[in-house]
């Protein structure tokens, strides 16, 4: 072979190495980058998967403190009892509730704990006798002060201890009991597991003065079992919008009601949150009450101000 041959054979060898040495390089760094891609997605999914399971912990969260009789999460309540069928009256009554929850911490209060005051006024829609026949009068305002106490003997446990007041502020003898009242308020809470609320508000008024001179003696239990469980996606079932009325004094009423309910809380970029609700309640018992709700349907907003909480 000649001289020029051996060297065109020597290029040419040369140029297939170069070849399969860039195929290789080339198809390393393809690997390297698809390897990269798999990698960033992986990642962008965990990340997502972290964002999604924090807000769902901030929504069951929400959720828990809308229904938690001793929440320190400040908020305005507006709730519709629409009661179409009653016993002792063909009359559809209707209770309208607005209250609003203003908590007071130890660092913005004179006082050593945190206090919970509760206002609410009534709107009611009463029947005017065995009829259908109804008419609406504003009724008692109700306020309580309740101090949560700096003791927890199980861990998630929370429990408060404080005054309940009741004004004779009704416009009509018919929506309200025409006498001052005052007594104790008591409620426990246990929130130590992530989806799950349960505990009770009970609370017992006592008249001690009077708007006229027929008004009767009141003294009342009022007792408030509260069950709730979240679910997903802010979605929530509960019991905990019932309320137990049981009359110490001879011949007063008593009526057992049980409830059951769906909500939902709604985070908004920038808004306040919101949780929408509605109950269906039914009366399981009743003695010495002439006219009392067979059947209500209470719709509720809450709207709460996370922002108005500059202690935590």
């Amino acid at each position: 072979m000649s001289r020029r041959a051996k060297a065109g054979s020597v290029a040419a060898g040369g140029s297939g190495k170069s070849l399969l040495l860039g195929a290789w390089f080339l198809a390393s760094m393809s690997l390297l980058n698809a390897h990269a891609a798999f990698a960033q997605a992986d990642n962008d999914e965990e990340e997502a998967a972290a964002e999604a399971s924090q807000k769902e912990t901030r929504e069951q969260k929400l959720a828990r403190e809308f229904s938690d009789p001793l929440t320190t999460l400040p908020q305005i309540f507006v709730q519709d009892a629409y009661t179409p069928a009653n016993y002792g009256t063909d009359a559809q009554t209707n209770k309208v509730i607005a209250r609003a929850i203003i908590p007071r911490v130890p660092k913005f209060s004179l006082l050593p704990f945190v206090q919970l005051i509760r206002p609410s006024v009534f709107l009611n829609t009463v029947p005017t006798g065995k009829g259908s026949g109804t008419r609406t009068e504003f009724g008692d305002m109700q306020l309580f002060d309740v101090a949560v106490v700096p003791w927890n003997p199980v861990t998630g446990l929370r429990m408060g201890v404080g005054p309940l007041l009741v004004f004779p502020t009704a416009t009509d003898k018919s929506a309200g009991q025409r006498a001052w009242q005052a007594g104790p308020t008591f409620g426990a809470i246990y929130k130590g597991v992530p989806w799950l609320l349960a505990g009770w508000l009970i609370q017992n008024p006592i008249s001690f003065a009077y708007t006229s001179h027929d008004s009767q003696a009141v003294s009342t239990l009022l007792f408030q079992p509260v069950v709730l469980l979240s679910v997903s996606g802010g979605w929530y079932v509960k019991s905990a919008d019932s309320l137990w009325t049981m009359g110490w004094r001879q011949h007063t009423s008593t009526v057992l009601p049980v409830s059951f309910g769906i909500g939902r809380v709604i985070l908004r970029e920038g808004l306040p949150p919101l949780n929408l609700f509605v109950t269906g309640e039914w009366t399981a018992y009743r003695q010495f009450a002439p006219v009392a709700p067979q059947t209500t349907v209470r719709f509720g907003m809450t709207m709460a101000f996370p922002d108005f909480r500059p202690w935590h």
